[in-house]
């Protein structure tokens, strides 16, 4: 065995290889010379237990697929075909063509993030969207940190801090990453005051919990459930009445957010921002870069001296967002200047009002494609009626009509859906669908016909699992 080992070629042997050299032109002699390092070790290891020792070119395969399997990037693009239009973990909303150009334009050169051109002196970034903010939402202030949670903390840590937050009980709500209501308001310093049911909360229970302590109402948009039967909720007018009559500002969580009424495309309606500043909000909150469409932001918009306290509180700094989301962000608001052209433009937008048949021709197209591509595989394949969802805590109980292919087994083990299921993730842009109900879903909403011969490209999938 000791021969056999002292047979494997040395680092230096193999750094003056061809292949050896072209893939330190390509990856950086250090990085190649460490996975050299590693083959070699491993193959020495495997000697001592037994194993056949690998000959030179083998080694090299070896470092090759190493240095090609570092070299992918972590954050990598996938086909998003879970019928998740705002998945969270695939990064929620897909940016518009406008946005990504500002935000390339931004990344590549300098800009007048916190410098005012016509002042010539210091600006505020905040400045970069808070027009278009407060045009959109008819707010008098705004400003913008790195996502909602953020901002609901900030709210309350700087207005409620070491005071009591009325809140309605079945509003207490908890989204993904153990992101609870109730944990954020004690983090930030204030004491919850829970009122009224689960399902039903009166205007008395608001009214009953006031106190010298008390420091604001809250409501929190439930978008990620919804309770139906006996149900009631104080409208956010009433809510805003009461508190001004106790000179208490009253804030709205509207947790996802939207710019502009979904219902005029046929969606189910989400409460927007303007609405809850028309009914007497002080201050909201919410994000971007779920129904809005935009990079992942939390916004704060309201009455211009909470919204100047906010920005006071040093914690801001801290939450605050770079260039590059100010770009994006910025371009995305503009397009919602122009809701006659919203649909078109607006990425997210589009994939929720995709018609069913527009996606079911997709369908059509692609079947053959995979087809072949599963030809190998004990495996069945057929167009089905798919239903969508938003997303993201989003208009959780309603489901977009949709299409797609689903993959079914021939014979009764469905251990070759997870086979195939994770082949199909390790394509090089992998494709990402759901099992479900014994068969393998590949729902087509999110796949524009200007990708499909990017996705049909790639499906080489001859790997047969055991029958």
């Amino acid at each position: 065995m000791m021969n056999a080992l002292s047979k494997l070629p040395s680092v230096s042997h193999l750094l003056t290889h061809d292949r050896i050299e072209a893939l330190v032109e390509a990856h950086g002699r250090a990085v190649i010379t460490g996975l050299i390092r590693d083959q070699l070790a491993s193959a020495r290891e495997a000697g001592r237990n037994g194993a056949p020792i690998p000959d030179e070119s083998s080694l090299i395969e070896d470092v090759s697929a190493a240095a090609q399997a570092q070299a992918l990037p972590r954050l990598r693009p996938v086909f998003n075909l879970t019928g998740t239009v705002l998945h969270t973990n695939l990064g929620r909303a897909s940016l518009p063509e406008e946005a990504i150009a500002a935000l390339v334009e931004a990344a590549r050169n300098p800009c007048a993030l916190e410098y005012d051109i016509e002042q010539g002196g210091r600006g505020d970034r905040d400045d970069v969207v808070e027009q278009l903010l407060c045009e959109l939402t008819g707010a008098e202030a705004a400003t913008v940190v790195n996502n909602n949670a953020a901002a609901v903390f900030l709210l309350l840590n700087t207005l409620a801090h070491k005071k009591k937050v009325v809140v309605s009980r079945g509003e207490l709500v908890e989204i993904g990453g153990a992101f609870r209501v109730p944990d954020i308001m004690k983090r930030a310093g204030a004491k919850l005051v829970e009122v009224g049911t689960t399902n039903r909360t009166h205007l008395r229970d608001f009214d009953g919990a006031i106190s010298p302590r008390t420091g604001m109402f809250m409501k929190v948009h439930t978008s990620n459930y919804a309770i139906e039967g006996f149900t009631h909720a104080v409208p956010e007018h009433e809510l805003a009445t009461l508190a001004h009559e106790h000179e208490l500002p009253f804030a709205v969580d509207l947790g996802s957010g939207t710019l502009t009424d979904l219902e005029r495309w046929g969606l189910p309606h989400e409460p927007t921002p303007r609405e809850s500043i028309e009914a007497g909000a002080d201050l909201v909150t919410f994000s971007g870069d779920k129904l809005l469409g935009g990079p992942q932001v939390g916004m704060l918009v309201g009455r211009r001296d909470l919204i100047a306290q906010i920005k006071q509180n040093p914690l801001k700094r801290a939450l605050r967002v770079g260039k590059l989301t100010l770009a994006s962000l910025e371009a995305v608001l503009r397009l919602y200047r122009d809701p006659d052209r919203l649909s078109q433009r607006l990425t997210t937008l589009q994939q929720l009002t995709r018609p069913e048949a527009e996606i079911r021709e997709a369908a059509q197209r692609l079947l053959p494609e995979l087809k072949s591509a599963l030809d190998a595989w004990p495996v069945d394949v057929e167009i089905v009626p798919l239903r969508s969802q938003i997303g993201s805590g989003s208009l959780p109980v309603d489901r977009l009509p949709s299409a797609g292919l689903a993959v079914r087994p021939q014979g009764r083990s469905g251990s070759v859906l997870n086979h195939l299921e994770a082949r199909l993730r390790r394509l090089p842009k992998p494709v990402v669908g759901r099992i479900e109900d014994g068969a393998l879903l590949l729902d087509l909403r999110c796949l524009p016909p200007e990708q499909e011969a990017n996705f049909t490209a790639q499906l080489d999938l001859p790997q047969t699992p055991t029958r």
